[in-house]
């Protein structure tokens, strides 16, 4: 359904100085380059799955969405090639870099104080002007578009033993896992948040959809400020273990990546490479893993500023 406008990422197998060195070198690692998708990251899979599904009449109507920056992006360039009317809420602290892009798709794009008050302004403009709100996380037709990521996945690489995926929302790792539990069953389904919004592992916890109060990362693309009911469920249903990793954990993936695979991702795109490399190493020693590489939009100055920022430079230098 989805057809050219999106392609088939590419997978790398990973073998290099550093990375054998943070993981084993008996470790096997494929990265799933979902970077190199256009806009940069995963999510106009999501974003066309759903407005592909829409009625004639509500695309003369339009679309909006709410988001820190890669779904805006998404839903600016799904409305492009589909010929319709996007508005877009996002912080007024989002990237440069990305309001830019979503200018480049012709959006309309509308700048509030904090990602709450993003999705209260989502709902009125739903409301008042007719448009459809594309979720950036939550429904079927998300998880539809996101699953085809598992779906390529498990067709490139065969026997995994792992696979780790980012949760913001949930709508990509919901997607994921429920795909790669379909095709390569005894593949086990490891998602990472940060420590600084972890409104699904606090999900996980007490067993329903939880919110956090504020978000607190540097990855922004994973600072969804609650879970919802659908992405939870098959969350719950197909994610075997859910893990946490802080900044400077995503700042070093950000440095290993730069240095050992010439990526330039941003903290969301490393957070999997930091699970690997920190909580999940001695788990995964040995085995098969996919690890998703889901998004690059950042500039060059911000990138900059983390990887002189990591730990890892500090003890460089």
């Amino acid at each position: 359904m989805l057809g050219d406008r999106v392609i088939e990422t590419p997978v790398h197998r990973w073998r290099g100085a550093e990375i054998s060195e943070a993981v084993g070198v008996d470790t096997k690692i494929f990265l799933k380059l979902e970077l190199f998708q256009v806009t940069g990251t995963f999510k106009p899979r999501g974003a066309l799955s759903n407005m592909l599904r829409m009625s004639q009449e509500a695309l003369r109507h339009g679309v909006v969405a709410v988001s820190a920056g890669n779904h805006a992006i998404a839903v600016a360039y799904a409305a492009s090639v589909l010929g319709v009317s996007a508005k877009v809420v996002m912080m007024s602290s989002a990237n440069p870099y990305r309001v830019a892009q979503c200018r480049r798709y012709s959006a309309e794009i509308v700048l509030v104080d904090d990602i709450h008050q993003a999705f209260d302004e989502a709902r009125r403009i739903e409301v008042e002007e007719s448009r459809t709100m594309v979720h950036p996380f939550e429904g079927r037709n998300t998880a539809l578009g996101t699953a085809t990521v598992g779906l390529e996945l498990c067709r490139q690489v065969d026997n995994l033993d792992a696979v780790i995926v980012p949760i913001g929302g949930g709508g990509l790792c919901a997607g994921v896992a429920t795909a790669v539990k379909k095709l390569q069953p005894g593949c086990l389904v490891y998602g990472v948040e940060p420590v600084g919004a972890d409104s699904m592992f606090r999900s996980f916890v007490s067993g329903k959809p939880e919110a956090i109060e504020r978000v607190a990362t540097i990855a922004d693309s994973l600072g969804a400020p609650f879970a919802a009911r659908y992405s939870f469920e098959l969350c719950r249903r197909y994610v075997d273990d859910l893990v946490r990793v802080d900044d400077d954990a995503m700042r070093d993936a950000m440095m290993l990546l730069f240095r050992d695979m010439k990526l330039a991702a941003e903290p969301a795109g490393a957070a999997a490479t930091a699970a690997l490399c920190g909580p999940l190493r001695e788990r995964l020693r040995g085995q098969r893993v996919g690890v998703l590489v889901c998004g690059s939009n950042i500039d060059p100055a911000s990138f900059a500023t983390h990887l002189q920022a990591a730990p890892s430079a500090r003890v460089a230098g």
